[in-house]
């Protein structure tokens, strides 16, 4: 097999043969790669999601605040920052099959871990564990994706697996959220167990080995590897954004079940519904914002999607008690705009690192987003109040800090392209 440099430079093609196909066509044979980091991506977002909406269950069965709550989100999201600033000091010193072979499978232990848990501090225990390997795991498939895919058709991909959240949404949740209240709040974590184990023999099977990046110099000084990522002003600028978009979203979505329920009026029994409706509709629209991330200018399409998204963030913080079809129109829009923000930013971001430094600038990508995003639901649940009522207070100054959060990344996008250049 070429080597991915090689063949990257050669009309646009992949690393993947490509079997007569005509030439503007894609290679047919990335969509099972495609399929494989779709599927790693879903047990990794559906973990990642799957407490918030637990939420109410979880407060009621261990007897914890919405403060407790925060903790345990960000308890596996600064795990998981940890581990993938760690990771960045070796990732790119190994085949990078074995290395999606390696962290999915210890992502399918922890979550065995998490539903063996008895009590509030064992399962905190886990799911620090959890975000031990899910932070790599994240980075894992976008150095994988930026190595296999072109750059003419990197927007594509990127919507493609990142559709998996919606996915999550739609098909995760509902299904996840069903199970714990028929059987067991532990459901969700046997079978995300079971999903990390038909990933780890998906990728045996169809992962080409990746080692075309262990050909060029790689630094073995650590520090020398970092300065080599930093002395690009454009790469600095990439962590801070993803870091503050990253913010900009996790001081809302892991308390949105919650105020929902406390202050909206939803019924606990109601919130598949709301992340249904809104997975499935961005499912179809990670596709198309990846399609429209190919053909325009990707950082004008982030400066739409980003000043429309401050629209639903102040909605969803200031709802007072309406009817389940404005909650799910509002929540809908919020999750299409939201999470359609990063797919621009990740397509541009992926095209700016040298191959023999990708798996650990991604690393600390990964990393930036999720300490920033552990720190968004410790400030967000450091702001939040409960009322004699049980209602959630000051949700609405939380949306006005996740609003200038937004517009802060519309100048950071602006400096990242000044600094590329």
């Amino acid at each position: 097999m070429q080597k991915t440099e090689e063949i990257l430079q050669a009309s646009g093609r992949s690393e993947i043969v490509d079997y007569g196909i005509l030439p503007h066509s894609p290679p047919i044979r990335e969509w099972p790669i495609l399929v494989v980091l779709m599927g790693i991506q879903f047990i990794y977002i559906l973990d990642f999601i799957i407490v918030m909406p637990m939420g109410p269950q979880l407060m009621r069965l261990f007897e914890i605040t919405p403060q407790q709550l925060g903790i345990l989100v960000s308890a596996t999201t600064f795990s998981a920052g940890i581990s993938g600033f760690l990771a960045a000091f070796f990732i790119d010193h190994f085949d990078r099959k074995l290395t999606v072979v390696f962290v999915c499978g210890g992502f399918s232990v922890a979550m065995l871990l998490c539903a063996l848990s008895y009590d509030y501090d064992t399962l905190l225990a886990a799911r620090v564990a959890a975000g031990a390997f899910g932070g790599v795991m994240n980075a894992i498939v976008f150095s994988v994706l930026a190595e296999l895919i072109p750059e003419k058709r990197r927007g594509t991909a990127t919507g493609t697996v990142m559709s998996s959240f919606p996915l999550a949404s739609v098909i995760g949740v509902p299904a996840c959220l069903f199970l714990a209240g028929m059987i067991s709040w532990r459901m969700p974590f046997f079978i995300l167990a079971v999903m990390g184990l038909l990933v780890v023999i998906a990728c045996f099977r169809i992962l080409p080995s990746m080692r075309g990046h262990l050909d060029h110099h790689l630094e073995k000084n650590p520090i020398r590897q970092f300065k080599r990522i930093f002395s690009e002003q454009s790469n600095l600028v990439a962590i801070i954004l993803i870091a503050v978009l990253m913010f900009a979203g996790f001081t809302v979505i892991p308390f949105m079940g919650v105020y929902m329920v406390s202050n909206v009026g939803m019924r606990e029994a109601d919130l598949p519904y709301l992340y249904f409706f809104g997975g499935l509709s961005t499912f179809f629209t990670a596709i198309l914002i990846g399609r429209l991330a190919d053909r325009y200018d990707k950082r004008k399409l982030f400066y739409v999607i980003a000043l429309l998204s401050v629209i639903p963030i102040l909605w969803v913080t200031h709802l007072s008690h309406v009817s389940l079809p404005q909650m799910i129109v509002v929540t809908t829009l919020f999750m299409i705009l939201v999470s359609g923000r990063f797919i621009p930013v990740m397509a541009l971001i992926t095209i700016n690192v040298a191959p023999q430094l990708r798996g650990s600038f991604m690393s600390l990508i990964s990393s930036a987003q999720q300490i920033s995003a552990g720190l968004a639901s410790l400030v967000a649940g450091s702001i939040i109040g409960l009322s004699a009522a049980g209602e959630m207070t000051n949700f609405g100054t939380v949306g006005i800090v996740a609003s200038m959060s937004t517009v802060l990344c519309v100048f950071l996008v602006i400096r990242f392209h000044a600094a590329e250049h």
